[in-house]
């Protein structure tokens, strides 16, 4: 009997059907109005609505949208905040769809809409109250990404006693519980969530509503994901208490003496909560300390923590760390017979100067025809990583690696990533192929897929390839200008077709050997990273494409794709009015030329001061990349088709797209669909967690790096505002801080919402977004994370201390507000450059 070949993908014996693949009816905009007809004064968002109306199609959700922006023009309905949407005018809607028997003459029946959205805006940019603009993901607002999300029933009613849902804390003064017993988020005050914490499962009943939400209290709850929190310990009279870092937990922790463990007055510490109150009246909850980091403050203390806080794992179990080990170095004979050899042909990889796991190699040889095969080689991760192993198990939870300031927390152990699947040079490695036929102008004509092995001739730092790209005569130098110059061929029709050219910048730090910050700087991306990322990017598509196209009707073979929407209209028209600020139009009365527009807004604000601010504040109103089954294209990268293939190293979803591939390569029947579709859930969850650390590290060793520079002067651009002061992102490296309003010199400064700008009451100067300004750094704060400016004053000191006076004498004068609450998501980081697209 023949044993069973673990290393092959997972097959299912029947694929289950698609519930899209039954013919679908289109959505009549009848049909959108009367659900709000049927539910006068009720906002609904888009979201609640499609559900009402079962859309289960892209081409539904397209008609919806037409739908919604037409009543919206024609009055019928107003646009309230982001995706929310009521009737204009409930009593008019009602007696215009009244039988014409039962219906009243009014003096305005021609036109029962014509009253249009009275007063109503667009939701605002900045200063925005957390109370009554919660959606983070629209407008300009810093996506809160770990927001729990519960599926929601459409039609339930909101009037019962008590409802289960998750809890989202928005701020230490409330939290949201996500319900699908809910059509919306029900609003709940700390002092009545019975210390539940962030993704714990409760049940809470309904009081009533505040500002137009649902209110309640927490009853019970019925589960608690991790009962464990990060801060700092402090110590007095032989007991403790842990404040927390996490600044939307809303309670401290008592720690007995006999639970500190060790642990010292001062210590960052993981506490682990055993004890609850029953009753919150004057309580706390119990904990032990779980963990000691040493000393607040200190590098490894402080990093550690914030792996702590986010729940990194600090090392693989020993099983994990024994299977990798006992993975023989030898490649059997038998694995070379199935795969197609490269190893006498042209290789070489390009990685960054320190890098250790080499996932990708580029092999170039000229065909007889005259054309190029470009070789895209990809580690062959789940040769050795086989379903049902300790290393599967652990890479699954994972999800990715997390590339924090000074460390990487890796998603397989080293003997893997930094050994056994690393292409380092001048050694026979196995890997997963996409190979294509390409000419000197880029265009493509063939490709094909599957497993190879391959000899890497030579490692280079993208310092070296790009020295050759520069006219270096070296080693390779004829390959990679033929290559640069193909990758800058497929790069132009990328943007013939509609790319985007937006990019974040990324932050990186020069560290001493005890993690100290030298220097920060912004990432400066070559033609040689550009060359490598063209590259992948072809790969990555023509996987996609390949699977897809590989069945013609519904329902297709399962893939992971990576998927990014289209941005929504509300959300680039807010956009369009905040660049408008700046001179800048953009028209976006033609979708089709969308992409036109914001590449020619991304090139006319180069090397001007508000660059950063629109490019971010761009890349914010565009909706998130994720992973999927639903194949919807990539809207940012104008590809139909999408997936990540190149980098199974360090993400999970590129081990899936590599087993999906081989099982279809070998004949495999459709896998199915809703146990891959969970894992694409799990690993973007993951991302994102790995994205809010990575931001966390960063703004720390930013902080760190202006504690010994307080007192200097530089120069900053205005990157955010709100009702207590103005956010300042320093030009040459991008630490950002904020000047209190209280604190501006020679005026007092009132925040101009409509207008995302200050105005001083008696000279009307106007400080606005983007405006360039000189600090001077006044306070950095390890602890909480937090950096303090100043604006320049020239003015003399006898002036400076009369207004002071002045201040603190006028009514109403309150001490100097902590920044430590921030702006809404915190400051930008610019950490994480490409490597998730």
């Amino acid at each position: 009997m023949k044993e069973k070949d673990e290393s092959a993908a997972p097959r299912a014996s029947r694929a289950k059907a698609a519930r899209g693949d039954q013919a679908t009816n289109p959505i009549s905009k009848d049909l959108v109005f009367r659900v709000f007809r049927d539910n006068p004064g009720k906002v609904l968002s888009y979201r609640q609505l499609s559900r009402r109306l079962g859309v289960t199609t892209k081409e539904q959700r397209e008609d919806v949208f037409a739908h919604l922006k037409s009543l919206k023009k024609s009055g019928q309905l107003t646009l309230l905040q982001n995706d929310d949407y009521r009737l204009t005018d409930p009593d008019a809607a009602v007696v215009a769809t009244e039988p014409s028997s039962g219906r009243k003459t009014r003096k305005n029946d021609r036109e029962p809409f014509a009253a249009v959205n009275r007063g109503g805006r667009p939701a605002e940019l900045v200063g925005q109250d957390p109370v009554v603009h919660r959606r983070r993901e629209a407008g300009f607002d810093f996506p809160d990404a770990d927001a729990p999300t519960t599926p929601r029933r459409a039609g339930r009613s909101e009037g019962g006693d008590t409802i289960t849902g998750t809890v989202a804390l928005a701020t230490d003064k409330y939290a949201f519980i996500i319900s699908e017993e809910s059509e919306q988020d029900v609003r709940v005050f700390t002092d009545r969530l019975k210390f539940a914490m962030h993704g714990d499962t409760v049940r809470l009943r309904l009081r009533g509503s505040r500002d137009g939400r649902p209110v309640g209290d927490v009853v019970e709850v019925l589960n608690r994901v991790r009962p464990e929190i990060v801060g700092r310990l402090y110590l007095k009279g032989g007991i403790g208490f842990v404040k927390p870092d996490n600044r939307k937990l809303y309670f401290d922790v008592f720690v007995p003496f006999e639970n500190l463990h060790g642990a010292n007055h001062g210590e960052k510490v993981l506490v682990r909560i055993t004890e609850f109150p029953e009753h919150d009246a004057g309580r706390q909850p119990v904990g032990e300390v779980a963990r000691s980091f040493g000393q607040a403050g200190e590098n490894e203390a402080e990093i550690n923590a914030i792996m702590a806080e986010f729940g990194l794992p600090f090392e693989f179990p020993a099983e994990v760390e024994e299977e990798s080990e006992s993975i023989p170095l030898e490649i059997p004979a038998g694995e070379l017979e199935r795969r197609r050899d490269f190893r006498h042909i042209t290789t070489f990889t390009i990685d960054p100067v320190d890098a250790k796991d080499f996932d990708d190699a580029l092999s170039i040889q000229k065909l007889e025809n005259g054309h190029w095969e470009i070789g895209v080689h990809i580690a062959d991760v789940t040769h050795y990583v086989r379903p049902g192993m300790a290393l599967e198990k652990e890479a699954r939870y994972r999800a990715t690696s997390v590339y924090l300031v000074d460390r990487v927390i890796p998603m397989l152990p080293e003997r893997l990533s930094n050994g056994l699947c690393s292409l380092r040079p001048n050694e026979d490695k196995l890997t997963f192929s996409a190979v294509f036929e390409l000419d000197e102008n880029g265009k493509l004509y063939n490709s094909w897929f599957g497993k190879t092995i391959i000899h890497s001739d030579r490692r280079f730092a993208y310092e070296d390839a790009q020295e050759r790209i520069e006219g270096l005569e070296a080693d390779y130098t004829a390959e990679i200008q033929l290559m640069n110059s193909m990758a800058k061929k497929l790069c132009a029709q990328r943007f013939k077709q509609g790319a985007i050219s937006f990019e974040t910048q990324e932050v990186k730090f020069k560290l001493d050997e005890n993690g100290k910050p030298l220097g920060v700087y912004v990432k400066e991306r070559k033609d040689a990273h550009k060359m490598i990322e063209e590259f992948m990017l072809l790969a990555n598509r023509k996987v996609a494409e390949f699977v897809f196209k590989l069945k013609n009707r519904k329902p297709r073979y399962t893939m992971v794709y990576r998927v990014h929407d289209a941005p929504d209209e509300e959300r680039l028209q807010n956009f369009a009015l905040f660049a408008q600020k700046f001179g800048h139009q953009l028209d976006l009365s033609n979708p089709k030329k969308l992409s036109t527009e914001l590449n020619d807004l991304s090139s006319e604000v180069v090397g001007r001061p508000e660059q950063n601010v629109i490019q971010t504040l761009a890349i914010r109103t565009m909706a998130k990349a994720t992973y999927t089954t639903d194949p919807r294209g990539h809207f940012g990268l104008a590809f139909e088709h999408y997936s990540h293939f190149t980098s199974p190293i360090r993400r999970y979803p590129d081990m899936m797209a590599h087993r999906l591939l081989e099982h279809y390569l070998e004949g495999g029947k459709n896998v199915e669909v809703e146990p891959i579709e969970e894992e694409c859930k799990h690993s973007s969850e993951r991302e994102k967690l790995a994205a809010n650390a990575e931001r966390a590290s960063i703004k720390y060793k930013q902080v760190e790096f202006l504690q010994d520079r307080v007192g200097e002067q530089f120069t900053g651009v205005v990157s955010g505002l709100t009702d207590w002061g103005l956010y300042v992102e320093i030009e040459e490296n991008k630490c950002e801080g904020m000047v209190r309003i209280a604190d501006i010199p020679g005026d007092f400064y009132e925040l101009d919402k409509d207008n995302y700008r200050l105005v001083g009451q008696h000279t009307k100067r106007i400080i606005q977004f983007g405006d360039e300004l000189q600090v001077v750094v006044k306070a950095a704060n390890l602890l909480d994370r937090t950096i303090d400016f100043e604006l320049v004053d020239n003015r003399p000191d006898s002036v400076k201390r009369r207004e002071q006076e002045e201040r603190q004498s006028r009514r109403g004068y309150r001490p100097e507000r902590s920044s430590k609450g921030g702006r809404p998501g915190g400051g930008k980081s610019g950490g994480g450059g490409n490597r998730r697209r």
